[in-house]
């Protein structure tokens, strides 16, 4: 008997600082490590070529244009010579730095949303639930977009910037350590108030990725249904909705670009102090004979050099934050826990066929509410055609999620062939187990790919085989393209009766052992109806099949029947004997038979 184990919830984000967070972004994608060293090699010689410049400049003037003996005109020529040479590498080792860091993000973030995406769907339906669905696409699409930006840029600007203003300080220092002093002076504001700065930042960028999720969730459910929209007058509340959470987003993200911008303007205005005072210092030094006038002239453009990263730094530090604000909704997916794990030593499977189901001692109850389903104990013998009926909210279709594994029961267990479901590889349940959805969800494509969908590797010709066995032949008829006829997105193409038929088809086609149906044929016309009965009695033949009964006519033609009223199985039996014992399912029979007749 398990444990009660509460389902996980999905968090907005994680709360790693910002270089836990990054530190973990990089470990969930070791694509991005791959060749690091020999592209910090490279960054290092690019940045050093920055610095070819400022030297030239002051050799140049110095020993060249100013020369005692006169202009030398030869040194000046091999100066500028190695300075083009110089700047050539530069260009050549920054490209190459470029494509080196492009190609281990792109490989790195590949990584990230392929484990992301897994993940999620590695989630139970009651962890998914805990966040709107608009929201979780936006995880895995615009929250890696943004990380992407800053790893390809902000962070190649982050590398070369730290090695620039690393270079430029050691040289200013053998030029002048009095103006060196002076440049840092500049910038020892901006740098105390950094980390207060980057605090507010991630704040703010954090909530314009939570605002970014809702509008696209509020958006995607809106041209989801559209047409109950319509239907129902509701376009102006909807329209109301989504301005809002496109408003909040605008709010937000012009919260965040206002910080960015302060913090950016007080960077030039540093620079430009920066930039003043060694032009009146190394005036004052040069007219004392402590600099040449080669000297300032280098210092001049090596604290451009200087100043240059460190006014991108607030740029970059805006990307930084928009991107760990991003890493951190994504790592929230991933390090969300599993309700549904995969057994350490999965237990072996007896040979294909039908298989027995046996519920002992179950019990569920959804998060935060009371119990659905309480000691539930039912055998259902290999082969038989069973039928789940009961009131709406009687716990038929928590039973059917139960024997699918979507959920684990909070008590108790679920057994197939004896076997508890926890101790079965999901991959081999999912082979056994195939369930057959109320609404059939259909992939943009054709009939025949949505068919094969259920099985790997099936070709046209399986498909067509599956579809003369279910006796659809004569429906095939009927569609422009037969099995090749296009579905459109999500199956609209088609009626609710036409998916439910592919659906079907799909699971004949998956050949499993244990067949879970949730019926659906309340809304579809008669001629359809009759084709979903047939195609379902081709699919049970020689299968353990439970079906949730929405109609007493499938409970009618059942080899058993589950009667389920407020969680607990009240009786279980053939159909006549129930009928016979004149309780709760004869009830129902009764009521039902008055309403077809």
């Amino acid at each position: 008997m398990s444990e009660q184990r509460s389902s996980a919830r999905i968090s907005e984000a994680s709360e790693l600082g910002v270089f836990g967070t990054v530190a973990e972004g990089i470990r969930l994608s070791p694509a991005m490590r791959v060749g690091i060293g020999f592209t910090m090699a490279l960054a290092l010689v690019a940045t050093a070529g920055r610095l070819i410049v400022p030297l030239a400049v002051q050799r140049t003037t110095d020993a060249g244009i100013l020369a005692p003996g006169g202009v030398d005109v030869g040194l000046v020529m091999r100066l500028c010579a190695i300075a083009a040479v110089g700047l050539l590498l530069t260009g050549a080792c920054t490209s190459w730095v470029n494509y080196r860091l492009f190609r281990a993000a792109e490989g790195g973030l590949a990584q990230l949303r392929v484990r992301a995406f897994r993940h999620i769907h590695d989630l139970s339906s009651l962890t998914q639930n805990t966040e709107r669905r608009g929201s979780l696409v936006s995880r895995v699409t615009s929250d890696v977009d943004t990380i992407s930006l800053f790893v390809q840029w902000g962070g190649l600007m982050l590398i070369l910037s730290s090695l620039q203003i690393l270079g430029a300080t050691v040289v200013m220092l053998v030029y002048s350590w009095q103006l060196t002093l002076l440049v840092w002076a500049a910038f020892v504001p901006m740098m105390l108030l950094a980390p207060r700065a980057q605090k507010a930042l991630s704040k703010a960028y954090g909530e314009v990725r939570v605002r970014i999720g809702a509008m696209l969730a509020a958006v995607s459910e809106a041209v989801v249904g559209a047409s109950t929209i319509r239907a129902y007058g509701a376009g102006e509340r909807t329209r109301g909705r989504i301005e809002q959470a496109i408003t909040s987003h605008r709010d937000a993200a012009v919260r965040a670009q206002t910080y960015a911008s302060i913090a950016f303007s007080s960077g030039v205005l540093l620079s430009s102090v920066a930039l003043a005072g060694v032009v009146v210092a190394g005036v004052y030094l040069g007219l004392d004979g402590g600099i040449s006038i080669g000297v300032l002239l280098a210092f001049l453009f090596l604290v451009q050099i200087f100043v240059g990263p460190v006014q991108s730094a607030t740029e970059v530090l805006n990307e930084l934050q928009n991107a760990v604000a991003g890493w951190r909704r994504v790592i929230a997916i991933v390090h969300t826990p599993l309700d549904i794990d995969e057994p350490a030593e999965p237990a072996p499977l007896g040979p294909r066929g039908p298989a027995a189901l046996n519920f002992t001692d179950v019990s569920f109850a959804y998060p935060g509410g009371d119990s659905v389903l309480t000691g539930i104990n039912l055998d259902i013998p290999a082969g038989a055609r069973v039928a789940i009926v009961g009131e709406t909210g009687s716990g038929k279709t928590t039973l059917a999620k139960l024997l699918t594994r979507f959920m684990d029961p909070a008590t108790g267990t679920v057994s197939l062939d004896g076997v508890d479901l926890r101790r079965i590889a999901l991959a081999d349940l999912r082979q056994r187990v195939v369930i057959v959805p109320q609404e059939g969800f259909l992939f943009d494509g054709t009939i025949a790919e949505n068919v094969a969908y259920g099985r790997t590797r099936a070709g046209a010709e399986q498909v067509a085989a599956a579809m003369r066995d279910l006796g659809l032949d004569d429906w095939l008829a009927t569609l422009p393209h037969g099995v090749h006829t296009d579905v459109g997105q999500r199956g609209e193409s088609l009626s609710a009766g036409e998916r439910q038929l592919v659906a079907i088809a799909r699971a004949y086609l998956a050949d499993a052992d244990v067949l879970i149906l949730d019926e659906a044929t309340s809304a579809v016309d008669p001629a359809t109806e009759a084709r979903i009965s047939r195609a379902l009695a081709s699919l049970t033949a020689g299968r353990t099949s439970v079906a949730i009964a929405h109609r007493l006519s499938t409970a009618e033609a059942a080899d058993l029947v589950v009667v389920v009223d407020a969680g607990r199985i009240v009786e279980f039996g053939p159909h006549n004997e129930l009928v016979q014992a004149g309780g709760r399912y004869a009830d129902m029979y009764a009521s039902w038979v008055v309403q077809s007749g």
